[in-house]
């Protein structure tokens, strides 16, 4: 079968991920003062791109050349749709790993990065990337993986086996249908008191999660036949065999262990010399599900000096009013509160500078600052960054190409929102990245780009054109004029918030 018992009835949700970003992964990397040797402009490979969006806004706002490959070749239809959109060139291939690791018109890469994959794939398909990364990827280079871990997954192993089980032995009909039979009939185990889930009650918990997440995504990620969610230890131990070591989490919150692990935690974690040990005993204390890894081949680390240097020229955008800066931040530990007295100086000079940039440097020498050093303003940034309220900006000046590449694929995204709300994101290229967006506030643009005398009257018929209504606090809005009413209260926000910053990362 050439899906490999991948799930391939529905293709998968239109997901931007920010960890897949250039700028994102080479942060991440310095926040641990790791070196690599990734160009300006990279040559990039993301490897199973779903529906492409995130390769599609990579390419779109970053110089350089992008390849990618899937198997579905609905899905990579839709990737070179994305691709025709904005005008840049894409490298798309409809390929397994496997058939991929065969080619021999391959360039070697700066990056290769693959999201949610690993533990959903045979072990040949393993190989392939693990092959891929050995003979494709540049001394120096970045290798990004996400997957599934253990021990934050162990007990729902056998969760996730009743229900893929069902699906397979007895439900009927499509894969939604038979995702819903299954999940009902979990549940229906679970209220008769079975010992197992007696045993573990927090996966009656879990259950309830997944009656509220989108259908399609629990399709891929509970249902199919391949699903091994693994230790550190493992991955890190099959990557060594593409001579790649562990640098960095592409979690910048991760990376910074005052915050992201508890304090009895730290006092043992910085006694293990070992850093395959050291990663796998965090998980534990964290619970960790899911992680996001920055391998490279060859990592070296940046000396104090150039590492201060550096820092000082690194750039960052604020992505919202300083008034609206977070005051906690939520990491694998927990909530950790930020202290106004540095983060709202460091804000307010993001917010007020000139071209909407500023570098660390800039802030440093800013009276607003004068009673911060360097390393408090530099972790003060990357909690921004984490929390998702700043983005690094890109190492250079944002090239004219890159803002009319972003610019017409999110025409194209906003055109597409007149009929789904599956795109729920644009283009940015000052950060290098993806801005999240509502549907609403893309019709917004959509109107205003074809001229409508009243933006919200030409929302408000497209969406009754299709029996659509707004919701509000979780109750859906049945008159017409209370639609209307409260379109005319978002765009009033969308003009007064929302629209200068698309403004401000370029989007528009």
């Amino acid at each position: 079968m050439w899906d490999a018992g991948y799930i391939s009835e529905i293709n998968y949700v239109y997901g931007y991920f920010a960890e897949l970003a250039p700028e994102r992964l080479k942060l991440a990397l310095l926040s641990k003062g790791v070196a690599h040797t990734v160009a300006a402009q990279p040559t990039y490979l993301e490897l199973g791109f779903g529906q492409g969006l995130s390769l599609a806004i990579n390419a779109a706002t970053n110089s350089g050349e992008y390849y990618g490959t899937d198997f579905n070749p609905g899905q990579v239809a839709n990737a070179q749709e994305l691709a025709h959109a904005s005008g840049k060139q894409m490298h798309l291939f409809e390929q397994s790993f496997e058939e991929l690791a065969q080619r021999r018109d391959l360039p070697e890469f700066d990056i290769i990065a693959l999201h949610g994959i690993w533990s959903w794939i045979p072990e040949t398909a393993r190989d392939a990337i693990v092959q891929i990364a050995a003979e494709r990827l540049k001394p120096g280079g970045l290798f990004y993986i996400s997957y599934n871990v253990a021990p934050g997954w162990s007990p729902a192993v056998p969760l996730r086996h009743l229900l893929s089980l069902h699906a397979k032995r007895a439900a009927q009909g499509g894969i939604l249908d038979r995702v819903e039979q299954s999940i009902s009939f979990v549940e229906s185990v679970m209220n008769a008191n079975a010992a197992y889930f007696e045993a573990h009650p927090q996966l009656r918990l879990r259950l309830e999660q997944i009656k509220t997440q989108d259908k399609t995504y629990v399709s891929h990620e509970y249902f199919n036949a391949h699903w091994d969610p693994m230790p550190f230890s493992d991955v890190a131990a099959r990557l060594s065999e593409a001579k790649l070591t562990f640098g960095a989490s592409a979690n910048i919150l991760d990376n910074l262990e005052a915050i992201s692990v508890p304090s009895a935690a730290s006092e043992i974690l910085s006694g293990i010399a070992d850093p395959i040990l050291r990663e796998t005993t965090r998980d534990y204390f964290v619970n960790q599900q899911f992680r996001r890894d920055i391998f490279v081949k060859g990592p070296r680390a940046i000396p104090d000096f150039e590492m201060a240097r550096v820092v000082d020229a690194s750039a960052f955008v604020a992505l919202g009013h300083a008034d609206k800066r977070p005051t906690k931040v939520a990491t694998s530990s927990g909530e950790a509160d930020l202290i106004a007295d540095v983060y709202q100086p460091v804000v307010d000079v993001l917010t007020s500078s000139k071209d909407g940039a500023a570098t660390v440097g800039d802030i440093l020498i800013d009276k607003r600052c004068s009673h911060l050093n360097r390393g408090q303003v530099w972790e003060a940034l990357l909690v921004l960054t984490g929390s998702g309220f700043v983005g690094p900006a890109t190492s250079s000046e944002t090239r004219d190409a890159d803002i009319v590449a972003s610019q017409a694929l999110n025409r194209f995204i906003c055109k597409r929102a007149e009929y789904t709300d599956q795109m729920r994101f644009l283009a940015a290229p000052k950060i290098g990245s993806a801005i999240s967006i509502s549907r609403i506030d893309q019709l917004f643009l959509r109107a205003l780009e074809l001229g409508a005398t009243d933006v919200p009257v030409w929302v408000w018929n497209l969406l009754e054109g299709q029996g659509q209504r707004l919701v509000k606090d979780n109750v859906t809005i049945e008159k017409p004029k209370d639609n209307l009413a409260q379109l005319k209260v978002l765009y009033e926000e969308f003009l007064t918030d929302r629209q200068p910053m698309l403004y401000a990362v370029n989007a528009i």
